[in-house]
């Protein structure tokens, strides 16, 4: 327990350092992974802190003194005249339903003629196999390596061994925020062209405050947090989306005969204890435009339950509900199914989705979240994009929507993803490193209402809270042991 004259903090720390200094490194990758695995799983935390100097300065010195240790023999291939390339992908695991994976997808494709090595540490379980060899099957280029070994010191060992035996020319590190192996591995001494990708961008992540490591953000809102609250260096490369070769033009406005709608997200960004409920959000929703709503990503079996259940007490036959666990292109779904309106997911938002459908030239209505800036999203959309914050908002918006109001968001979105989400603008940095990319300037006035804030957050002081909470971290602690 920390004494009176000490934080939390400066008490975990100062454990972890005796572990360091017992050569106890796998105890202290263990001990950073709990805590902030603690942290994202309390949703109250979401969006509180986004990194720790403490954390990251832990994790540097295990992986230091454990790189003094590791000897790799001299099989570094040199790199020669019309050699290719090699850029390595630093990841916690390969998921179906991961935004980051897209992201690397695109990094890849923007060098065609290099070659990619993923290297995934599996510290929260065993990556989707089957879906990552379809992802890049046919690419001779593409070459996916997992961390096997259990334990989190075998991991780091494996991962900086590798990093050593291949001659790169970057290295991205898209790690998971509780990743204490990717955090740990990359060390000045190595010599490495490193970039970290702040993709989780919304909770505490280990590497934000890495200093050896050049910070990349890929949005607006995460830039400006982490260059001004945490005084790191930065670089803006805006997230993209390939366009999907279509010719762009507008549907006709309520194709379909009714409104329809999209909300794109898996249950970790809308099965959240927040104070509106996107499970009770659909119901009302489709009772009040009388239209259709389709949700991408897997929602849990409770979820679609109470989903269904609210349709049935507001008496929305069940089919005006359209659930897809996955889909290979949010784009194109948007498209073949003639959504008028993209409701962003809440209280989580989503960056890529939005760009999906902005690109699409669907109008977006976004939520502003209840005291962050972050995970709002708004900044990354169009000027005079809808916006909303109490419920009865957005069913304001869904319900008046006009076809000259549909059209004109239509164009709005499509003419700010050509400016600034076209795959042409990251080749340009992938292509060439000292390239720079400019800001939107477009920007709303982000008020917290603190009465509102803390009245939520004193409400989430409960003994169910704590339950669920401890049942939903069981639950993950099962499922990285087995899958």
């Amino acid at each position: 327990m920390p004494t009176a004259d000490e934080s939390a903090l400066v008490s975990v720390s100062k454990k972890i350092d005796s572990k360091i200094q017992q050569a106890d490194f796998n105890g202290a990758l263990r001990d950073i992974y709990a805590i902030v695995e603690r942290i994202v799983t309390e949703p109250v935390c979401t969006g509180q802190a986004y990194g720790s100097h403490v954390l990251d300065e832990l994790c540097k010195k295990i992986g230091k003194h454990n790189l003094s240790a590791i000897k790799v023999k001299p099989e570094r291939l040199q790199r020669e005249n019309g050699y290719p390339a090699t850029y390595v992908y630093i990841v916690t695991k390969v998921l179906r339903a991961g935004g980051h994976i897209k992201v690397i997808e695109d990094f890849i494709n923007c060098s065609p003629g290099s070659n990619h090595i993923l290297l995934s540490t599996e510290l929260i379980g065993r990556s989707d196999s089957g879906y990552a060899d379809s992802k890049f099957l046919g690419r001779n280029n593409v070459v996916i390596e997992h961390g096997r070994c259990r334990s989190f010191l075998a991991k780091l060992n494996w991962l900086q061994t590798r990093l050593l035996e291949i001659d790169s020319s970057r290295v991205y590190l898209f790690n998971h925020n509780q990743d204490s192996v990717a955090a740990s591995a990359i060390q000045p001494e190595m010599n490495l062209n490193a970039y970290f990708y702040h993709h989780a961008d919304y909770q505490l992540c280990l590497g934000v405050c890495m200093k050896h490591l050049k910070h990349i953000d890929p949005h607006p809102m995460g830039y400006e947090n982490c260059r001004k609250n945490l005084g790191v260096d930065n670089i803006y490369v805006p997230l993209v989306v390939e366009s999907n070769k279509r010719v762009f033009k507008p549907h006709e406005f309520k194709k379909e005969g009714v409104l329809t709608t999209c909300t794109s997200a898996k249950s970790n960004k809308v099965e959240v204890s927040y104070y509106v409920s996107y499970l009770d959000m659909v119901p009302t929703l489709l009772a009040a435009t009388g239209g259709r709503h389709l949700h991408i990503g897997r929602l849990t079996p409770w979820a679609l339950y109470r989903i269904r259940r609210g349709l049935n007490k507001v008496g929305v036959p069940s089919d005006r509900f359209i659930y897809k666990p996955w889909v290979p292109s949010v784009w194109d779904e948007l498209v073949d199914n003639h959504v008028d309106i993209y409701i962003a997911s809440f209280p989580y938002g989503g960056g890529l989705t939005l760009i999906e459908a902005m690109g699409a030239g669907v109008p977006v209505v976004l939520h502003k979240h209840l005291y962050s800036r972050v995970l709002s999203s708004i900044d990354l959309a169009y000027s005079g994009v809808l916006y909303w914050s109490e419920l009865d908002d957005l069913l304001d918006y869904c319900v008046k929507m006009s076809a000259a109001d549909y059209k004109q968001f239509s164009l709005d979105g499509r003419r700010q993803y050509e400016r600034f989400h076209k795959l042409d603008f990251l080749e340009k940095f992938v292509n060439d490193s000292d390239f720079t990319f400019s800001l939107p300037s477009e920007k709303i006035d982000f008020v917290v209402e603190k009465d509102k804030c803390v009245i939520w957050l004193e409400s989430q002081i409960t003994v169910s809270h704590v339950i669920k909470r401890n049942i939903y971290r069981m639950y993950r602690r099962i499922r990285a042991a087995l899958f």
